[in-house]
């Protein structure tokens, strides 16, 4: 059951851009790959990744030409990655470029990767001439050769997609990926031009384009009468990603009301880890500090903050539903209410970090009294080092606390597997913004190349943790070399899909082979003109991630590790298994 309040908004009065800034005089011409470049410049665009092709020349020499810093990928998966990573370390919106046919396809899974982590990022393709469709071009991409919708339409994939047939359509253009990248949460836009159109000329100015951001709130009864249902009890604050922007105002909350917080995967270091109110990490390589919370000492309610409650972050355990339910919170009026649709729900639609300033403001002006109790914490567990046996993960995660993630301002991201369920398990943050997984899209290959459009954006290092299986599928070492990002890989190399072997086994399905042949990353490293150094005992590691950390040149650090240590994967791959009969456990 799920009952919504009302929205409303609140106008900021702000203009996305003005796009005739650095327009032409009226009596000059230019070509339409120069005005998209200068459109894209005046919305802020500073960073545009791709692989370049006969079919985009005109509108790639125009990118080359202007402010954007413009980074030629190895293949196209790689480069859309790295610009939804660009576009989480800069908040700003990105660009991902390609040639026709293979260079669109090969970028769809880094772009749905977009979508469905809410990045800002503009899609610029090539099209087949319309003289030419239907006549076997290379690489055709017209509707005789290529699906049309979803790839060239606004649906699932793209939040708007369009095809640029005539100059006369610029206009419309620009004002449609304004008014989308003002908007709040993702946007990720297609626009597919043929070589005709990027070197057509026009001679008129772009229009201005002027929007006000609206910031979705909700109205003072609303809040008040949150207030009143939290007050009725002891309650929870389940935060998520979509809460990265109001970290210091629920800290401020957790802090005046006593309530424990729980984080989603992707929302580790909203609340500080270390903070004595926070109970742990909820679903896929959660803590076990969670469960104890909800069976002692259940909140009468739960205040969800930025997340889904999807899966991966909830893994649907009946055990995460508090006694009268959840008052949850999110841009999305359609969210509240989906992944528990059992459970008593209170949704509302507003900007998480106003509500919870409004919540603030209510509660310091009626003097609510709250019951502070003693809150279950996240064991930690030093493990000493063992020159004489493999790495284990455990001892590899502790030195990474140590050294990177304590020792530096590095972005930290774990790529899909064993990798991401380590690094969760293990690693703390106590501040956002600085570690990223992904737990929806969930793509292997998104942060081994994603690293590098952090590290672009963010202007320092970035960290990438990833498997052997990873880091052979899709990797972008090459570009790191050619512009000097000072990334650093760290590469669990076990010889297998360690995940794929121990979910497996979890199941007691034991007739699968997903071994690796023995891969020297250092080796594949050196050949692309990179650093690295091999790890094969826990002695090493301290003195290779120092060096690495202190490499101004990519770094790859190949951790021979000891395989036979269980991930904390159990808990998902039980909920995997009751899921045949509707049963979820955590």
């Amino acid at each position: 059951m799920s009952t919504t309040f009302p929205a409303k908004t609140i106008n900021q009065n702000t203009q996305l851009a003005k796009l005739n800034k650095n327009s032409l005089s009226q009596n000059s011409t230019t070509t339409v790959s120069h005005a998209i470049v200068n459109m894209l410049e005046q919305m802020g665009v500073q960073y545009a990744f791709g692989v370049s092709g006969g079919a985009i020349a005109p509108l790639w020499d125009a990118l080359a030409h202007s402010s954007i810093q413009v980074l030629h990928f190895r293949h196209e998966a790689g480069a859309a990655f790295a610009a939804a990573e660009a576009y989480f370390a800069s908040n700003k919106p990105v660009v991902v470029f390609t040639t026709t046919g293979p260079g669109i396809t090969n970028a769809l899974t880094g772009l749905m990767a977009a979508r469905w982590e809410g990045a800002k990022v503009i899609f610029l393709s090539g099209a087949t001439s319309a003289p030419q469709r239907g006549r076997w071009a290379c690489q055709e991409t017209s509707t005789y050769t290529m699906p049309h919708e979803g790839i060239f339409t606004s649906g699932t994939l793209f939040n708007y997609a369009t095809t640029f047939e005539s100059p006369d359509q610029l206009p419309v253009i620009a004002r449609r990926l304004a008014s989308g990248l003002e908007q709040p949460g993702g946007f990720v836009a297609h626009v597919s031009i043929s070589r005709a159109i990027q070197a057509s000329k026009i001679n008129s100015l772009l229009p201005l384009v002027p929007f006000s951001r609206s910031l979705v709130t909700t109205t003072q009864q609303t809040v008040a009468e949150c207030g009143r249902l939290l007050s009725e009890g002891h309650f929870a604050i389940w935060v998520g990603f979509g809460a990265r922007s109001a970290a210091e105002a629920i800290r401020q909350l957790a802090e005046t009301t006593g309530a424990g917080v729980i984080c989603s995967p992707r929302g580790k270091g909203i609340f500080p880890e270390d903070h004595s109110q926070f109970v742990g990490v909820t679903g896929f390589a959660g803590h076990e500090s969670v469960l104890k919370y909800m069976q002692e000492q259940c909140p009468l309610r739960t205040l969800v903050l930025g997340t889904r409650l999807g899966e991966l972050t909830s893994l649907w355990n009946p055990n995460m539903i508090p006694k009268k339910g959840f008052v949850h919170v999110d841009l999305n009026s359609d969210i509240p209410g989906t992944a528990y649709p059992n459970s008593e729900t209170v949704g509302i639609q507003s900007d998480i970090n106003l509500f919870v300033k409004e919540l603030l403001n209510y509660f310091s002006k009626n003097k609510n009294v709250f019951t502070r109790l003693k809150i279950p914490r996240p064991q930690r567990f030093v493990i000493n080092p063992n020159a004489q046996t493999p790495v284990r993960p455990q001892v590899l995660m502790n030195m990474i606390q140590r050294i990177i993630v304590e020792g530096s301002n590095a972005i930290i991201m774990a790529e899909g597997g064993n990798s991401l369920a380590w690094a969760t398990h293990l690693l703390r943050f106590t501040q956002a913004n600085r570690y990223r997984i992904t737990t929806r899209f969930a793509s292997m290959g998104h942060f081994v190349t994603g690293v590098v459009g952090a590290a672009i954006a963010h202007q320092g290092k970035a960290i990438a943790i990833v498997g052997d299986g990873a880091m052979l599928m899709n990797n972008e070492i090459s570009t790191a070399v050619k512009y000097a990002i000072p990334v650093v890989w760290i590469v669990l190399n076990d010889g297998r899909y360690n995940m794929c072997e121990q979910g497996m086994g979890f199941e007691n399905y034991n007739n699968v082979n997903v071994t690796i042949p023995k891969t020297d990353f250092v080796k594949i490293a050196l050949g692309m003109g990179a650093k690295g150094i091999r790890v094969e005992n826990e002695s090493q590691i301290k003195l290779a991630l120092e060096q690495a950390m202190a490499s101004s040149v990519p770094f790859v650090v190949d951790v021979v590790i000891d395989s036979s240590v269980v991930a904390p994967i159990g808990k998902r791959i039980q909920s995997l298994m009751a899921q045949k009969s509707n049963h979820y456990l955590l």
